[in-house]
């Protein structure tokens, strides 16, 4: 090699040779690959021929481009702040700006709130005897479906489960047979009543035997422990059409209502979904107010003997039915208020609706000759005649008008005082008393004794009786009206006439009510109308007098208690009998006891008797049995020594 001549290169070049395009396995020319791999052709479609560059699809100009990441995840990045944003907002609205309303609204769908009512006040009789009270009681109910998971497991072996063994168990507690329990425990309720009214004893069983998904409901029951004594002044408990509940339907109970109940409280407490009460819930309570205790003026014992007395006597008599009052002859209080077939206040159902409340007050029938005593007191009080006053009482009298009276029995003319006419109930010459007064004088009279207006007893459905306007009297109505006829009362009303006179000529409103007495002890007395003079105090002797003699010479022999005097009258009278006519009878007699210093008035009223219908035959033997009994259980001291009567007759 040459100096200085630069040497050839030691690398040869290979010589640049035009390759030839690449063929697939059929020998057709390839498409270009791209230096990442395969083409996708979804994506990019084919190579364009002799380029080597894919074939892009046409671009819209407002398509996004999803395949760049940043722009993927700026978009996810600002979703997820919206989304953010509103839970912000939401929660800064729920706990903050609408923190109070909503949180109240929740509060108040998990609140419930129940009515607690108090135990219904006693009815008790002037004594304190219990005549209606209210006991202790629960209602059993069944949550079925929880019933249906209960077990009883002993050392790991099952004795009992669900509502069938269930049934097995609780039926002879509970006095039902098994299938008929049964069928009221299973189901899917939650809440079903079984059975209603058990008493604290039988819940106390029923709970030993550990059955879950029964559940006690508290409430109280109404009970007489009397049974039908005074159940007719009482009243009874019942539904009502135009309210639910149990309330009172007739007598004391019906008439007070208001004050027995008092005034309901109620519990409010917060509970779970599941209805149970939350234990550190929201709990609040109003406590009921307990009712007010009534007592009555009535004494339980002299009540159960004049029922028994008078029930004997409509046996005897063959009376359809009857009515005894006992009246204390000062005050005006009601110690016996007695009607046959009394109802039963704990079964009610058991007596005809129409026996259900009192006759005594709600019954009206014409007083006949016991109402003849007005006409007396009236022509003693304005001075046109004296009980020695001197009359001639045929048989039969004719009026001025030509209207026609007759005695109850044929006789020969008769010289009889006043007293006389009095004691041998004489119509005729009683017509010949009353025709010395003007037809409004004797209305007044009437009216002041009580006649045509209710007493204001204290119970429901006492009725005015009936007494027209003198203006209204017809011919024959203003003469029937002296002797008790053209004109109806009650039996109250009639035993208040006898009471004014036994009382000295002064008028008391009768009741029934002795005292309201409050949850604290407060007694309180019931409002009553102000005593009125009606007749003054001689008259008042005079006619006790008069009548004392009725049962010593007159028609009420039978009425004569040993060791005490007994003034009274007897009474007997046509009556309406339902059908137009005249036929039904109403004998009665009214006794006064003792005559010399008045402790009693006892009213005896029989319908339809049927062994006689004269009052002193019937109706006055009642009265002695009566009056003889209320004598010796209020411990009135026997009679001192008698008066000398006034003359009947006269020659």
């Amino acid at each position: 090699m040459t100096p200085g001549v630069d040497a050839p290169s030691r690398t040869r070049r290979r010589p640049v040779r035009e390759h030839a395009p690449a063929r697939d396995r059929r020998g057709a020319p390839a498409r270009p690959r791209p230096a990442g791999g395969r083409i996708p052709r979804d994506r990019v479609g084919y190579a364009a021929p002799g380029t080597g560059r894919p074939v892009q699809p046409p671009r819209s100009p407002l398509a996004p481009r999803i395949g760049d990441p940043r722009r993927r995840h700026a978009a996810t990045t600002i979703a997820c702040l919206l989304i953010l944003a509103v839970f912000v907002i939401r929660l800064v609205d729920v706990q903050i700006i609408h923190a109070g309303p909503l949180a109240q609204q929740a509060l108040d769908l998990r609140l419930v709130t129940t009515t607690v009512t108090p135990p219904r006040a006693d009815i008790v009789d002037r004594n304190g005897v219990v005549l209606a009270t209210s006991v202790d009681r629960y209602h059993l109910a069944v949550n079925q479906p929880k019933l249906a998971t209960w077990k009883r497991v002993e050392n790991g072996t099952v004795l009992a489960e669900g509502p069938l063994d269930a049934a097995r168990i609780l039926a002879p507690i509970l006095g039902m047979s098994e299938s008929e329990l049964a069928a009221k425990l299973v189901g899917d309720k939650k809440y079903a009543y079984v059975v209603k009214n058990i008493t604290p004893e039988m819940r106390a069983t029923i709970k030993a035997e550990g059955i879950t998904g029964l559940e006690f409901e508290p409430t109280s029951e109404r009970i007489y422990p009397n049974g039908a004594i005074g159940g007719n002044i009482i009243g009874f408990m019942g539904g009502r059409e135009d309210k639910p509940g149990i309330w009172g339907l007739a007598g004391v109970e019906m008439a007070y209502e208001d004050l027995l109940m008092g005034e309901p409280g109620s519990t409010t407490y917060e509970k779970s979904r599941y209805g149970t009460v939350i234990p550190t819930g929201v709990k609040s309570d109003t406590p009921a107010v307990p009712g007010t205790e009534i007592q009555l003026t009535i004494d339980r014992d002299i009540q159960y003997q004049a029922q028994a007395i008078l029930d004997k006597h409509l046996r005897n008599t063959g009376a359809r039915q009857g009515v005894v009052v006992v009246s204390d002859a000062k005050t005006g209080e009601i110690l016996a208020l007695a009607d046959s077939y009394s109802v039963d206040p704990n079964n009610p159902g058991a007596t005809p609706a129409h026996n259900r409340g009192s006759h005594a007050v709600s019954d009206v029938f014409e007083p006949g000759s016991t109402a003849k005593v007005i006409t007396m007191a009236a022509a003693l009080e304005e001075g046109v005649a004296t009980p020695e006053s001197r009359y001639v009482a045929p048989y039969q009298y004719t009026t001025e008008n030509n209207q026609t009276f007759r005695d109850s029995h044929e006789h020969a003319d008769q010289k009889l005082t006043l007293a006389g006419i009095l004691v041998s109930s004489s119509n005729t010459g009683t017509i010949q008393v009353g025709q010395q007064l003007s037809d409004e004088v004797r209305y007044d009279y009437m009216r002041a004794f009580g006649l045509g207006e209710p007493t204001g007893v204290g119970l429901p459905g006492e009725s005015a009786g009936i007494l027209h306007p003198w203006e209204k009297w017809d011919g024959r109505t203003k003469y029937a009206t002296m002797y008790g006829q053209g004109v109806s009362a009650t039996a109250l009303q009639t035993a208040q006439v006898y009471q004014i006179i036994a009382n000295g000529g002064v008028r008391v409103q009768p009741t029934v009510i002795k005292s309201f007495i409050g949850p604290d002890g407060t007694v309180t007395e019931p409002e009553r109308s102000e005593p009125q003079r009606v007749i003054s105090e001689d008259t008042a002797k005079q006619l006790m007098l008069m009548l004392e003699s009725v049962t010593q010479e007159g028609t009420g022999r039978l009425a004569r208690i040993d060791g005490y005097r007994v003034a009274g009258k007897t009474g007997t009278a046509q009556a309406a009998d339902g059908q137009g006519g005249l036929t039904s009878i109403v004998s009665s007699f009214v006794g006064i006891a003792p005559a010399d210093d008045p402790r009693i008035v006892v009213t005896v009223i029989l319908y339809d008797p049927k062994s006689s219908i004269w009052g002193g035959d019937v109706a006055a033997p009642v009265f002695q049995e009566v009056a003889t009994f209320a004598l010796q259980s209020l411990r009135v001291p026997p009679s001192g020594s008698t008066e000398t009567m006034y003359p009947t007759t006269w020659e």
